[in-house]
């Protein structure tokens, strides 16, 4: 009963009906044009219905055109076009709607204002004579991560500490969180009132009284059933500057796909942490909703973290609307520590604020590139042509692929699409494991145990196309032996996937093609 009159319901319902309402517009409106041009000229009544039709298919083969010829995923293009063709004006209109998510103008350009004023703070970064003399091969990977976003600057001399689970990670946030002296930035896609949250919450309180600058900003629909609407006034009130990302409205918009889906915390501007884990009780084991919750974090200290720093102020200026001085948030001097390679965190979002899909740009190189091993976990393996065909190269040339999946799945949908994509995987060679203890939620790159991701970015459409995430280029970091280690005993209690396990039925295999196709759009 109370979710059946939650806010979620609630706004569920409203979009049902407003695409209602919308669909039935536009049907009475042409349907009425017929009557008045009919009731007009009677006579010419069966011509005006032939060059309503005809003017319909060509707007339909106007609206395919546009499709074919517009800068956008190849599988973003099928799933359209299957829906233009077979839903006629219908689906043109589901197009018109659906597919243009581009920010106002105003927006891009506050955006485009902000992504400039972040650059004189990181800058001059490390020369490419000295990247190709460190890195050797994987220089490249490095470059090109630079050149696509002006936060993704390698450090030398930061110090990485690598979390095997959301227990460790919960621990060591607390501590940091504790020893605050200036300001604490929190940046989460979910946070839920439990164990979790309220321990932080109850150290954020003290800290704020104390005079600590806290600034907290998580997604709205990533809350939605975890926190109640005006829950950010409530932290406001406790001496928190709390804003919410995209503020959820009902009206009928592709734009509601262009989430927050980052994981930043930022303490005085000198550590910092990221990964895969949210603010919630699933994430620290606290509950079981999905057998063991299975996530990794990785915590910084030192210049790396001024990246972070940054991609939050950019983020809480954006949707504050304002364009603060960045200056007193950065350390005149960091903490520099010998031996520990380099890192590069980075930012990723959706068109047209940022060119490229970075998160999959790194994650080809990192295959590409890789000549023993690559490592993967990702909690959904819902991937395009290209990824696909970099896994199978990679294995078609002796490097040993392998992708750690889940074995009980948080959603069903997603989950069978993931299952989905096996045969040709393992067919090619790709080792596919399933987390047997229960939901591995951790996005982890490792290659050649030189070079290494943590971060949010997932292996699907969502986070390639649609959401802001964020993550950290390891090259030569201590952390990365911990996370070998931690891929070895992963490994250890999950179940190899063969062919047999991957072979469903003829009408299950027939629903997942139907899903695939149209999975880039959602």
């Amino acid at each position: 009963m109370k979710k059946l009159f939650s806010r979620f319901t609630f706004i569920a319902l409203t979009i049902i009906l407003t695409f209602i309402v919308d669909v039935l517009l536009v049907f009475t409106g042409i349907y009425i044009l017929e009557q008045i041009l009919e009731a007009a000229f009677p006579v010419a009544s069966r011509w005006i219905s032939l060059a309503v039709t005809a003017v319909g298919w060509l707007i339909v083969f106007i609206t395919v055109l546009n499709i074919a010829n517009r800068d956008m995923v190849p599988e973003t293009k099928v799933s359209w076009l299957i829906t233009v063709i077979v839903l006629n004006v219908f689906g043109v209109a589901i197009y018109a709607v659906f597919s243009h998510n581009r920010p106002s103008r105003r927006n891009r350009r506050r955006f485009a204002a902000l992504y400039e004023r972040t650059k004189p703070f990181l800058y001059p970064a490390v020369s490419d004579e000295r990247l190709s003399a460190d890195w050797g091969r994987w220089a490249g990977l490095s470059t090109s991560l630079r050149r696509s976003t002006s936060l993704a600057i390698a450090h030398a001399g930061t110090k990485t500490e690598y979390f095997a689970t959301g227990e460790l990670f919960f621990e060591r946030l607390k501590e940091d969180l504790e020893g605050a002296k200036n300001f604490i930035f929190l940046e989460y896609f979910v946070v839920a009132r439990g164990v979790m949250w309220n321990a932080i919450l109850d150290i954020l309180t003290r800290k704020a009284a104390e005079g600590v600058e806290v600034r907290m900003l998580y997604d709205d629909i990533g809350c939605m059933g975890k926190l109640r609407a005006g829950y950010a006034r409530g932290l406001r009130k406790r001496g928190i500057k709390c804003v919410k990302f995209s503020p959820f409205v009902p009206v009928v918009s592709n734009v509601h796909n262009n989430r927050d889906h980052r994981k930043i915390a930022v303490i005085d501007g000198t550590i910092g942490y990221t990964g895969g884990i949210n603010l919630a009780d699933e994430y620290v084991n606290a509950t079981h909703p999905f057998g063991h919750w299975k996530d990794t974090a990785i915590r910084m200290e030192g210049k790396g973290v001024k990246s972070l720093v940054l991609m939050f102020l950019q983020t809480y200026n954006f949707r504050e609307k304002q364009a603060e001085d960045f200056t007193p948030y950065l350390s005149a001097e960091y903490p520099r520590f010998e031996g520990e390679g380099y890192v590069q965190p980075y930012g990723d979002g959706p068109r047209p604020l940022y060119e490229r899909s970075i998160g999959e740009d790194v994650y080809l190189n990192i295959i590409n590139e890789a000549k023993e091993y690559v490592y993967i976990t990702t909690p959904y393996l819902i991937i395009d042509h290209r990824l696909r065909e970099a896994l199978l190269q990679a294995a078609g040339r002796g490097v040993d692929v392998r992708i750690v999946t889940p074995h009980i799945p948080d959603k069903k949908i997603p989950f069978a699409l993931t299952r989905s994509n096996y045969m040709p995987l393992i067919k090619g060679g790709v080792k596919i494991y399933e987390y047997t203890p229960g939901f591995i939620h951790a996005k982890s790159f490792l290659a050649d145990g030189e070079i290494g991701v943590v971060g949010t970015i997932n292996l699907d459409y969502r986070s390639f196309l649609h959401h802001f995430e964020n993550a950290v280029l390891m090259f030569q970091t201590r952390a990365l032996i911990d996370l070998k280690r931690d891929f070895e005993e992963t490994f250890e209690v999950s179940a190899l996937q063969t062919e047999a396990d991957a072979k469903k039925s003829v009408v299950w295999r027939g629903l997942c093609e139907v899903a695939k196709a149209f999975a880039p759009l959602f």
